[in-house]
């Protein structure tokens, strides 16, 4: 009977699990090239899943999880610079990054003693991802963790106001890199708003986006295309700086109940190029369901920006997960 351990966090309602036991051998000698080993022989472009593509199925669907489930395989580090490196999954396959797994993933290393923490301060945790090197700042107060900061691989504009018609509508679509392509536009062009009664359309109009943009020469050097479609409202300025309220539109249909943590970095990078952010100026990015994460743009490296982005991050179970053999559901059904 195969068993799977996982210990699950929240970053701002969006789920991640981290396994923690139970894994197969993952080949490879980066994160980079796991990711690509697991994509081709056992990703979501595979018609015959290896083991390692079993255990995310295993944990993204139903009855042991669900469409919205997020995780990751912690994986050896690419060199003794990082603690340790991540490969980033969802129901649909494996992505390049995750902003709010990164969090997650710094608090965990916290909570486990993988790096030592003081009670009063923070602890850096670096990570590689597929997409680079990341960190998570962990924030400390009475021996507790009481938020997490991500610091993002540099994030580049890639294009902006790329016409587009979506649901019959004229739009105008912006592109970034921050670990992976997002392109972000108002909500209201497609005469919508970012509300939870509006999600259904919401999710459908970040489709929509998503097939529009295939192909198209802004993405010529990203194989993988457009990510994340982020649809936002403008809302009044906080003292500290902008205010938009988002959601985003991932992989095939799945939504981030979080602000996104990747995707906050793709919107601070746009406002930072629209003369919005600069010097201390800070992003309040609130999430669908009224969470959310503050972000700043920390200065310029490798033709992009520097951002970081902060939220809260809990622990949400630890979990041995089994499959019988004589489960005719086998991996489980996604709905």
């Amino acid at each position: 009977m195969q068993q799977i351990s996982t210990t699950d966090y929240h970053t701002a309602g969006e789920p991640f699990r981290i396994v923690v036991a139970g894994l197969p051998p993952i080949p490879g000698d980066t994160v980079a090239e796991r990711r690509s080993i697991a994509i081709g022989t056992g990703g979501a472009t595979s018609p015959r899943p290896g083991a390692l593509d079993d255990v995310r199925r295993l944990l993204t669907r139903e009855p042991r999880g669900h469409a919205g489930m997020y995780g990751g395989f912690v994986v050896p580090p690419d060199d003794g610079g990082a603690h340790f490196g991540v490969l980033f999954w969802h129901k649909d396959g494996y992505s390049t990054a995750c902003g709010h797994g990164t969090m997650a993933l710094g608090a965990w290393a916290v909570d486990t003693g993988l790096v030592a923490a003081p009670d009063d301060g923070t602890a850096l945790v670096r990570i590689d991802a597929p997409s680079g090197r990341v960190s998570a700042t962990v924030h400390r107060s009475g021996g507790r963790t009481t938020a997490v900061t991500f610091r993002n691989v540099p994030t580049r504009v890639l294009a902006r106001g790329v016409g587009l018609t979506v649901g019959g509508r004229p739009v105008a679509v912006d592109l970034a890199h921050s670990g992976a392509v997002y392109a972000a536009l108002p909500a209201a062009a497609l005469g919508l708003s970012v509300v939870p009664d509006r999600l259904a359309e919401l999710t459908a109009a970040g489709r929509d986006v998503r097939a529009a943009l295939e192909g198209h020469r802004a993405l010529a050097e990203h194989r993988d295309g457009v990510y994340g479609v982020i649809l936002y409202d403008e809302l009044p300025d906080t003292p500290a700086g902008p205010h938009q309220r988002n959601v985003t539109v991932f992989a095939d249909g799945q939504v981030d109940r979080s602000p996104c943590g990747s995707g906050t970095s793709a919107r601070l990078a746009l406002l930072a190029d629209e003369g919005a952010l600069g010097g201390e100026r800070t992003l309040r990015h609130d999430s669908v369901i009224g969470t959310a994460f503050t972000g700043r743009v920390r200065g310029r490296r490798d033709g992009g920006v520097v951002t970081e982005v902060t939220g809260t991050v809990h622990r949400t179970g630890e979990h041995r997960f089994v499959l019988d053999p004589e489960d005719v559901l086998g991996a489980g059904f996604l709905l």
